[in-house]
């Protein structure tokens, strides 16, 4: 079969690799119909060490199960399933707190001999704890949102979920990525109050207006800081930092009230930051991390299936598996906001 392999910094090919088979008693083969290039992914595109090439890639998708192993009670063959970025046994103490990226039996698809999702097929270890059936069938149209289960609008959830998002809220969301673009729209789901999005991607930036932002801030750093205070002067109850980077988070920093609270979900692109003095004499709460989207998937589904939101609008490029590499190339530059798979 083919997937995408990296075989270091920017080099992404599909190759021939094995077809995936039941190893142990709990996994499953799924038949992909979809995945997606996430903004997750390019970190490791963009930094991959060639002496660490062969690693599969993706994270998010949906399919078919083909095969089932012999403790496999929950799907059947015919079955059509989203997995999180994680895979879980859903049982340990961890995913019994709704933190499954935390399962102590665990893993991240693409690392070590675990398959990644841009390919066409894949093994599902726990796959009873790990998938969760859809309906079938399925209106095609719905795939897209459907897909931003796996990953970013589970993670936008999170981000605001954890920041405690409410009615009575302000919210600033820093980054028009697709997890920022993502928690603008589940902070409005949450009935935010007031919704600034900090971004300077005129195409983003709009559809977050789309999503439910009442103010666009281009401005970064203390200039960024200076205009979200233009607009709350005391600074924003919430803060949801959807970039990863220092600067992104001294700036959320900078822009949550006292007493507020930072919530962090960008993968952070620093070893040490602002979390000092200034934290702690305004106390400002920082929460966040990785999403737990296994925790979520099945909360937010309705709401997709019923049209009530449409997250699958991040996608701006549909490409085939083939099309995986120039879809790298294309995210890395910021040409696209994020890149759907079609098998």
């Amino acid at each position: 079969m083919r997937a995408a392999v990296i075989h270091g910094s920017g080099d992404v090919r599909i190759d021939n690799v094995p077809d995936p088979k039941i190893r142990d008693a709990t996994d499953v083969i799924v038949r992909v119909l979809c995945s997606a290039i996430c903004g997750g992914d390019l970190p490791r595109y963009l930094s991959m060490p060639t002496e660490q090439a062969g690693g599969r890639m993706g994270h998010e998708f949906i399919g078919t199960v083909e095969d089932v192993g012999t403790d496999v009670v929950r799907l059947k063959p015919g079955d059509l399933v989203i997995s999180p970025s994680t895979w879980c046994d859903n049982t340990c103490e961890f995913c019994a707190e709704g933190l499954h990226t935390s399962c102590s039996r665990g893993g991240v698809w693409g690392y070590g001999d675990a398959d990644g999702a841009q390919g066409e097929a894949f093994r599902v270890p726990f796959a009873d704890g790990t998938l969760i059936k859809l309906p079938v069938p399925v209106d095609s149209a719905l795939l897209p949102s459907l897909l931003t289960l796996a990953d970013v609008f589970s993670t936008g959830h999170h981000c605001a979920l954890v920041a405690g998002v409410t009615r009575d809220t302000s919210v600033t969301v820093i980054g028009d990525g697709a997890v920022g673009l993502c928690a603008v729209l589940e902070a409005k789901r949450l009935g935010a109050q007031k919704i600034i999005l900090m971004g300077r991607h005129r195409d983003r930036t709009d559809l977050g207006r789309t999503f439910g932002a009442d103010w666009v801030i281009p401005e970064r750093g203390v200039a960024g800081v200076t205009r979200v205070r233009d607009i709350v002067v005391s600074g924003t109850d919430t803060v949801l930092e959807c970039v990863g980077t220092k600067r992104a988070l001294a700036t959320a920093i900078g822009v949550a009230r006292a007493g507020g609270t930072v919530s962090r979900v960008g993968m952070p692109q620093y070893s040490e930051g602002p979390i000092g003095e200034d934290l702690w004499f305004r106390n400002i709460a920082l929460v966040g991390g990785v999403a737990p989207a296994r925790a979520y998937i099945e909360e937010l589904m309705p709401d997709i299936l019923d049209g009530t939101v449409d997250p699958g609008r991040v996608f701006d490029s549909t490409i085939t598996l083939d099309e995986v590499p120039a879809g790298y190339s294309e995210m890395a530059s910021r040409q696209v906001l994020k890149a759907f798979v079609r098998l």
